[in-house]
């Protein structure tokens, strides 16, 4: 798998890929995150390519001291063979190029397939609770 930011003509196979792994909510436009994320200058989306094929992505982007990563999505096909992590190690290496200590991620409550991956990943629960408050409906 080759990683590279997310081509303009794959936006539309990224969402759709969002759309089948379950990533999305109807509170959320993914479209717009996606603008908004490769728009941002603390920000990308990263895609993994097999060949010209999408297989994978995640969004990457900082506050200067935590990375955090969201819409990280392997095509169902290609789960188990390492891209996740593959990814992960692009968004950690991304960040750590711009001088951020500290990645997060959120994973829903009830995803522990997710849960899991991360904790064989070396990633930890720290004792923080997340809060948030919708500023678009």
């Amino acid at each position: 798998m080759r990683v590279e930011v997310l081509p303009q003509h794959l936006h539309p196979a990224a969402i759709a890929l969002w759309h089948e792994v379950g990533l999305t909510r109807p509170w959320n436009d993914p479209e717009a995150d996606l603008r908004r994320a490769l728009d941002g200058a603390e920000s990308t989306v990263l895609a993994g390519l097999d060949d010209e094929a999408l297989i994978a992505t995640a969004m990457v982007g900082h506050d200067g001291h935590r990375g955090w990563v969201y819409y990280l999505a392997v095509s169902p096909e290609r789960q188990h063979r390492g891209y996740g992590s593959q990814l992960m190690a692009a968004c950690e290496l991304w960040l750590l190029d711009r001088g951020v200590p500290k990645i997060n991620v959120m994973v829903r409550g009830s995803n522990e397939v997710a849960v899991g991956f991360y904790q064989r990943l070396g990633y930890g629960a720290d004792d923080v609770r997340v809060l948030s408050r919708r500023l678009i409906r």
